[in-house]
């Protein structure tokens, strides 16, 4: 394994690895406006939300590391604590990232970007009407990290109103993950699109009180067929299967088929047991995947 000291690095080969390797980053498509009415809007990956109660976004607008200057964003805020806070999906993502060109001071990137401006209802800074959320924020504070090249600034921008777009809503009145349509940043030039095809769910711990891995069997927790996303989801259960309940898995079909057909072969009855139990999880079978690992 490669290890860094970030001390021998440059700002700009630190912010390469971490940018490739802290992501996806969800991106803050912050507006802001300055004293004298002049309004900026510009992407930031450096974001996230940090509390409901208060409801708390923060991002960060970087010094910039080749030279060491602050952003309009940035100057905006300092002087008009007030912010819209503009989530991107897939379909604004290319006119998202025109605004992020560095424009002088007095240039409207709405404009230069093709988004619409539309009135904010309790802040001065406009929203982007194509945005399929606009949270309109008050700032609360702003943190400086350092002075050099490359410090962040923690804007921590409070949420007043949020703005929905129905057509992302389900039945329910709730946002639909698959309707949205999200896009978050990676390093470089890389984006990553939130589709249905890559949508999985993992149950929270929370809901439940999980036996752990280490309560499986040594061989299953060394298992060469197993992952560590298999061991996650068998250490998830809330108790172990009674002896009856594991010893009833032997009339399963698929269960059956390995144990007549791997008869004073150990070794391998293990191996095609714990690939069945891969597939039962793969399907969703967690009950039934933790039966067949337990067998003997």
């Amino acid at each position: 394994m490669l290890t860094i000291d970030v001390s021998k690095l440059s700002p700009a080969q630190l912010q390469n690895y971490m940018q490739y390797a802290v992501a996806p980053r969800p991106i803050c498509f912050a507006s802001t406006i300055d004293a004298e009415g002049q309004i900026n809007l510009s992407p930031f990956s450096f974001f996230n939300m940090f509390s409901t109660n208060p409801p708390v976004c923060v991002f960060s607008p970087a010094r910039r590391v080749r030279d060491n200057t602050t952003k309009h964003t940035l100057d905006n805020i300092l002087e008009v604590k007030e912010c819209v806070i503009n989530i991107v999906n897939y379909d604004m993502v290319q006119q998202m990232s025109l605004s992020s060109t560095e424009y002088t001071k007095g240039i409207n990137e709405f404009e230069k970007a093709g988004f619409t401006m539309q009135a904010s209802q309790l802040v001065k800074p406009p929203r982007v009407m194509e945005a399929p959320v606009q949270m309109e924020c008050i700032v609360t504070q702003v943190i400086p990290l350092g002075d050099q090249a490359g410090a962040g600034n923690l804007i921590l921008a409070e949420v007043k109103l949020i703005h929905i777009n129905e057509a992302v809503l389900d039945e329910s009145g709730k946002i639909d993950q698959e309707k949205i349509d999200l896009v978050a940043r990676l390093g470089g030039d890389w984006y990553c699109r939130v589709t249905p095809e890559n949508l999985f769910k993992v149950a929270k711990p929370l809901t439940t009180l999980g036996i752990g891995v280490d309560a499986l069997p040594f061989e299953v927790r060394n298992s060469r067929e197993l992952s560590g996303n298999d061991l996650g989801m068998l250490g998830n259960v809330e108790q172990l299967p009674t002896a009856e309940e594991i010893d009833d898995m032997r009339s399963d079909a698929a269960v059956k088929e390995v144990l007549d057909a791997t008869i004073g072969d150990a070794g391998t009855r293990m191996r095609e047991l714990h690939g069945l139990a891969k597939e039962l999880l793969r399907q969703g079978r967690i009950p039934d995947a933790l039966k067949v690992v337990l067998l003997d």
